[in-house]
Parts: C-alpha cells; sequence; structure tokens
C-alpha cells in the first residue's frame, strides 16, 4: 500500500501533537529543549519512514514478482515515461533523495532548537523547524509520490490473467480475425481486457475443459457462469470425469513484422504472454487479401508466422486459414506449405462454420498437452523442495 502524500503529512502532524515535555525535567528551558528534540525526530520518522519503505518495497515487490506480472509492469513503466518523461527508477530515487534531505534538515533544527536560550524560543524553534518539514516534504517528496500513486493505480488496474493454467494465445497480425474465433469457441461474452498502457484490450474467453483422468481430455464446453468459481462441475461430482479446469483462451494484440526493440507496448505484451505464460500457439491468418492493414499482406504474415515459430519452437501449435469464405489469394497455400512444420493447419470461416468443430478439437489436444507439461513442472518443484 502507498500512502497519498496528504496522509503521510497529517499523520505527521498528529504525531507532532501528540508528543509530550517530559514533567520530570523542572527546568522549563531543558523540557523545552528536549521536547522540541523529540518532537522534531517524530515528525521527521513520520514522514521519511513511509518514503523508506515505499522505495523498498517498491524494488522488493518488482523482484518478486511473476514473469508475466514483470512485463506488464515494465510494459506500464515506459508508458507513463512516454508521457512523464521519467523512469521508475528516476522517481524511486527522487523519493530516497528528498528522505534524506528531510533527515538532514531535521537534525540541523534539532540542533537549532538545543541552541536556544529560552523555553520560550526553544518552542517556537521547534514549531518552525516543523514547518520547514513539511514544507520540504511537499516541495521535494509529495511529487514523485503522487507519480508512484498515479503508477499504482494503472498497475492495480491491470487484467488479472490466471497465470499457472492452460492457455491458448491467439496470434497474428492486426485484423486477421482473431476475436470472432475466440468469440465462437469460449466463453459467449468474453472480457475484454484494457491494459494500463493502451485502450486496446485483450480479449480473454474460456473453456471448461474436462479430463477423463490425469491424461486424457475428455470434452469441453463454455462455463456455467451461475456456478461460483472453484466449485466442481456437476458432471465431476456425479463421477463422469476424474475432474475439470477452467482454461483460457486469449486474443493477443496484433503483431508486426519489425525487430523487437521497434515494438509496441501491445506488441510486447504478446510476446510476453507467449513466453511466460503456459500457452499454446494458434496462429491466425488472413489469405483473402482484405486484412485491412499495408503491414498484413501475405507475405508478412508468412514472415511473421516464420519468426514466431522460431522464437517459440517446442509450442503446442496449429495454424489456422480464417475468413476462408472470402476466398484466398493465389499461391498463398502453397506459400504455407513450403514454411510449414507439420503443424495442423485448419481451413476456417466463422460466419458459414467451416472448420470450427475441428479447431474445437485441436484447442483441446493443445490444453492438454500444456497441462501435462504444468503437471511435470509441479512434480519436479515438490521433488526439489524435498530434496531441499
Amino acid at each position: 500500500m502507498v500512502r497519498s502524500p496528504n496522509e503521510i503529512v497529517n499523520n505527521a502532524r498528529k504525531t507532532q501533537r501528540y508528543v509530550k515535555g517530559d514533567s520530570n525535567l523542572k527546568n522549563a528551558k531543558l523540557r523545552a529543549m528536549k521536547h522540541g528534540s523529540e518532537t522534531l525526530t517524530a515528525v521527521s520518522q513520520s514522514l521519511c519512514i513511509p518514503l523508506r519503505d515505499l522505495v523498498k518495497g517498491y524494488k522488493n515487490e518488482f523482484r518478486r514478482l511473476h514473469p508475466f506480472e514483470k512485463v506488464v509492469a515494465d510494459l506500464t513503466v515506459r508508458a507513463r515515461q512516454k508521457q512523464d518523461g521519467l523512469t521508475l527508477s528516476e522517481v524511486l530515487n527522487e523519493i530516497h533523495e528528498a528522505r534524506k534531505e528531510i533527515l538532514d534538515t531535521s537534525k540541523e533544527w534539532i540542533a537549532y532548537t538545543k541552541s536556544m536560550e529560552s523555553a520560550r524560543e526553544a518552542g517556537l524553534a521547534m514549531d518552525e523547524g516543523c514547518e520547514r518539514l513539511y514544507d520540504l516534504f511537499n516541495k521535494l517528496a509529495a511529487p514523485p509520490v503522487k507519480q508512484i500513486v498515479s503508477l499504482q493505480k494503472s498497475l492495480r488496474s491491470s487484467p488479472a490473467v490466471r497465470l499457472d493454467t492452460p492457455a491458448v494465445v491467439l496470434v497474428g497480425a492486426p485484423n486477421v480475425g482473431k476475436s470472432s474465433i475466440v468469440n465462437s469457441i469460449s466463453s459467449g461474452t468474453p472480457e475484454v481486457n484494457n491494459y494500463p498502457f493502451t485502450t486496446r484490450g485483450m480479449t480473454l474467453g474460456h473453456v471448461e475443459v474436462f479430463w477423463s483422468d490425469n491424461d486424457s481430455v475428455a470434452k469441453a464446453t463454455i462455463p456455467d457462469k451461475r456456478r461460483r468459481r472453484n466449485t466442481p462441475s456437476p458432471e465431476v461430482v456425479m463421477g463422469q470425469y476424474s475432474f475439470s479446469q477452467l482454461c483460457q483462451i486469449m486474443d493477443s494484440p496484433g503483431l508486426l513484422v519489425r525487430p523487437d526493440d521497434e515494438r509496441n507496448e501491445m506488441e510486447a505484451l504478446t510476446l510476453g504472454a507467449m513466453q511466460h505464460l503456459p500457452t499454446a500457439v494458434m496462429y491466425i491468418m488472413d489469405f483473402s487479401g482484405g486484412a485491412g492493414d499495408k503491414c498484413s499482406s501475405v507475405k508478412d504474415q508468412l514472415q511473421l508466422r516464420k519468426e514466431v515459430r522460431a522464437r517459440f519452437p517446442r509450442r503446442p501449435w496449429v495454424d489456422v486459414v480464417s475468413k476462408w469464405d472470402l476466398g484466398v489469394v493465389d499461391g498463398s497455400l502453397e506459400m504455407l506449405e513450403s514454411i510449414s512444420d507439420g503443424s495442423p493447419c485448419i481451413k476456417l470461416s466463422i460466419h458459414d462454420g467451416i472448420g470450427v468443430d475441428e479447431l474445437r478439437q485441436e484447442v483441446l489436444r493443445m490444453l492438454g498437452e500444456v497441462r501435462v507439461v504444468l503437471d511435470a513442472m509441479a512434480a519436479m518443484d515438490k521433488k526439489s523442495a524435498r530434496a531441499g
């Protein structure tokens, strides 16, 4: 939790009021000096400890994030950097430097208060010193803290993707029909997740996959929204299937053929999902010649397919030629076959219902393969934990 600058200052002022003088000291001057020293110390701590914890906490939390969460956080920070011109490390360093300045100033005012020649002067010095600390906080610390609060709100708005659940991610150039495929093979009203660094969302649908045993996929259905999450399906309770699992179907933002250092945040999100989440890949192509983007030609789509497959050669994979009802550009299927590595290829028309059932079966196959890998990894982690 990151507290706002106003909350920190208000808490410090409350602390200032609660510091009491030492009634055991009979000398008024000494009592005022001690009270001033303790009050200034309490105020500086009330202002500085939240700043210290913020810097330390952010650095620790970023190290502990799941790799995909770290991608989302990094991309959010990158977008903020474009907007504000500051990196996260620079903002945290500003807060760190502000904390040091407030601490040093408090020491100066404590020494100044102790140098006063009367109790009245010591009291006035204490009050002036406290106000100086508040002014410094508002001038030096409040602006970067507000930036962190704003960043945190953005991070909290990031969609929650299940990090350990089998998923199929739809990949391809822009405008090749990915969203309509998600709608046709997964939950009827998929969630559209707008990440904090874009107004274009990632569509996330779900399928409930039933296993007849630990290795065999039996069927998949659109999940019943009326059933509470984490409660077993009636078919599982009745013993028809061993268990079921809610799996994810992700429509990723479109990719273009270009170097990684030229990719925007949404393209980086797509690659991050493929790299760090337990995903199979459904590569979508539109060979009708009407993808609607100058960078989505048949040649570009095939080049992109070649590059993505080379990056993720071991992922379960299926090629999908969408919008089959609109026809295909001459020679496009032959070009695809020339770079194919034996992965299944489905000719799909959502409009005419062509290939939909076949695609659902391929999705089941791939989800089953991903789950086997996840189970193997979990078994290895348990073995390592026991050995440790």
